[in-house]
Parts: C-alpha cells; structure tokens; sequence
C-alpha cells in the first residue's frame, strides 16, 4: 500500500479513470451529478462530528478514524471524478487558489482569527 508521500494526484485520478470507466459509469458522471454526489458525501462526512465538541472532534478512537477516513475518501474520489470529468489539473488550480487566499487573508493581520468578523484585535509588528 502506498501513502500521501509516494502518490501523486495524475496516479489517483487514473485509479478514478479506471474504475469509472471499468463499469461503464461515464454515462452518469456529469457535472451536475458528481458535484452533487460530492456534497452528499461531504455531508455524511459531517455526520462524525455531529453533536460532539471540539475536543471531541480531534480526538477520534481507531474505528472512528477508519470510518471518517472512508467518508474523506469518498469525498476524494468524487472530487477526482469531477476534475477527469472537466479536465481541470487540481494541483495547478489548487495552487492558484492559495496564491489569492495568501492576498485576500494576509497572515499578519488574519492570524488567530477566522475572519473580518472576528473580534479579536489583531496583534501589532
């Protein structure tokens, strides 16, 4: 089995490709419907932390870790879905979208805070 550290996203995105396409589910795999099925599953994927602390929430037992671990990969694998369904390389629009977050929550004067809307001062120098 390989990690995050020996994979890229083309290898993943091909493992996606793959399984697709092994069972003849192109058909179904429009914008519209990936995009959805990945908001259901991102939801079900909320369900492990509802109604627990924060704490909590960052403390999972083994089994939970699995199951929460199976929910992320599905929401993944609809994302991948969705980009080989586009055409959109991830990792190229993934960095430009850090690049403009980097500009629009400036470190120096977001960190700690949320938000604009944070009321927490924000520290000087």
């Amino acid at each position: 089995m390989v990690d995050d550290l020996e994979t890229g996203i083309a290898a993943l995105r091909d493992v996606v490709r793959e399984f697709v396409q092994e069972r003849d589910w192109k058909q179904f795999h429009s914008p519209k419907n990936l995009s959805m099925a990945l908001a259901v599953e991102a939801a079900e994927l909320m369900e492990h932390f509802q109604w627990i602390s924060q704490d909590e929430s960052r403390a999972l037992d083994a089994e939970k870790q699995i199951e929460v671990g199976e929910e992320m990969s599905d929401v993944f694998c609809y994302l991948l879905a969705l980009a080989n369904e586009l055409d959109i390389d991830l990792s190229s629009a993934f960095q430009r979208k850090m690049a403009l977050n980097r500009q629009k929550y400036p470190a120096a004067e977001f960190r700690g805070r949320f938000g604009a809307t944070d009321p927490k001062t924000v520290p000087l120098g």
